[in-house]
């Protein structure tokens, strides 16, 4: 009997040490590393910079507390906000810590305005963490099961509808903020269109609402830009991250702009962990890398030419729904589910995700080279191919 509680269902292969784009198994077998953790590891693995970083901050101090001042983090901070146009961070653990800050700051500014009872649009699909607070704002029935009742002040409406937005605002006075993900990631890897986002800044400003953008998954060099938002010519009042944050480092951040900026005083929120003075330096050194280095600007261009070599190859693979993506977030959906295909795929050692049942999503590196580029899209290719045959003969 396993001591760890059974909540992952675990694939059959366990990872000594990396390098670059690829990981290798306790054989010794290299897997080349399309997830990236996730989203996680966007400089890769074993990055000098960051090991480095990690390895001086660790032989000088660890942790101390927000009780004192830490200077990593004022640094980190500065780093951020250069990168965002945002005014002040808070940071804690993780992604959906991050989310818990900004659902609270959307509460106290309802509760500033007199609103008893603070509500939240958010959307179908959504993914924004597993805390009862994050769970209840995601838009899947399937991880909230059993574990209501679920938090109270979410509105739902279907992403990318702007109308149904609308709609909720009309006949909810309640309303104090968004919640949205530029790119649903967890959902199946949906990109709006940029009228979308838009819409609900523009909604946003003539509400006195908060416009809070979950970019946990998209931001950190992800699509393109620094956050996703910057593919637009707006501020996002809250802004959300973690992931790809410190390359692998727990760390989430929870930034604030304009008329969020205030709404926090001693006391309001915090954090044991958050911030720490090595988790800071780990974050340094990945922003310092990929702002340094453009790897958000090699991130678009390597996920166009991936998206272009998946478009020629599989151009008459009629169990291809459509490919889409932005940067290195990239989704192929077919028009089965083809969960299985991580398994498969690892027949191939090549670390895939399916999500939302029917969708390939691809998280590699923003390091990847375009010879590594080609082995992931002739792998997923041949995945597709042979997952189609299959499909054929048991029609």
């Amino acid at each position: 009997m396993s001591t760890l509680m059974n909540t992952y269902s675990r694939l059959p292969v366990e990872f000594t040490h990396g390098e670059g784009v690829w990981l290798y198994d306790t054989a010794g077998n290299a897997w080349l590393d399309a997830l990236s953790g996730i989203a996680v590891c966007g400089l890769g693995h074993a990055h000098p910079a960051l090991t480095k970083a990690i390895s001086e901050q660790a032989g000088r101090l660890l942790h101390t507390s927000n009780i004192y001042h830490i200077g990593a983090q004022r640094q980190l901070a500065d780093k951020l906000i250069a990168a965002s146009g945002m005014d002040c961070v808070f940071f804690s653990n993780s992604g959906a810590e991050a989310n818990e800050a900004a659902i609270k700051l959307a509460r106290m500014h309802g509760h500033n305005k007199g609103i008893d009872l603070p509500t939240i649009i958010v959307f179908e699909s959504s993914f924004h963490g597993r805390t009862l607070a994050t769970l209840s704002a995601t838009g899947n029935r399937k991880v909230q099961a059993g574990f209501g009742p679920l938090v109270k002040g979410f509105a739902r409406a279907p992403f990318a509808d702007l109308d149904a937005v609308k709609t909720i605002a009309k006949n909810n006075q309640n309303i104090v903020a968004v919640l949205v993900e530029p790119i649903q990631g967890e959902g199946g890897v949906h990109i709006p269109e940029p009228a979308f986002l838009d819409g609900l800044r523009e909604l946003c400003d003539q509400n006195d609402w908060l416009l809070m953008l979950d970019e946990v998954q998209t931001g950190n060099g992800r699509t393109g830009k620094y956050f996703a938002y910057q593919h637009h010519n707006w501020l996002p009042d809250v802004v959300t991250t973690a992931k790809g944050l410190a390359n692998g480092v727990p760390i989430g951040a929870c930034l604030a702009s304009g008329k969020a900026t205030g709404l926090f005083g001693p006391g309001n929120h915090g954090s044991t962990f958050g911030g720490n003075p090595l988790a800071c330096a780990a974050g340094i050194a990945t922003i310092d890398t990929i702002i340094n280095e453009n790897y958000a600007e090699k991130a678009l261009q390597m996920g166009d030419y991936i998206q272009q070599q998946l478009r020629e190859k599989l151009a008459e693979q009629s169990i291809v729904k459509e490919i889409r993506g932005k940067g290195l977030l990239l989704g192929i959906e077919l028009k089965h589910e083809c969960t299985n295909l991580v398994q498969k795929a690892l027949e191939k050692r090549l670390l895939i995700n399916v999500t939302n049942g029917n969708v390939i999503r691809l998280l590699p590196p923003l390091i990847i080279q375009q010879a590594e580029a080609d082995q992931l899209v002739a792998g997923v290719c041949q995945l597709i191919n042979a997952f189609a045959q299959d499909m054929a003969e048991s029609a």
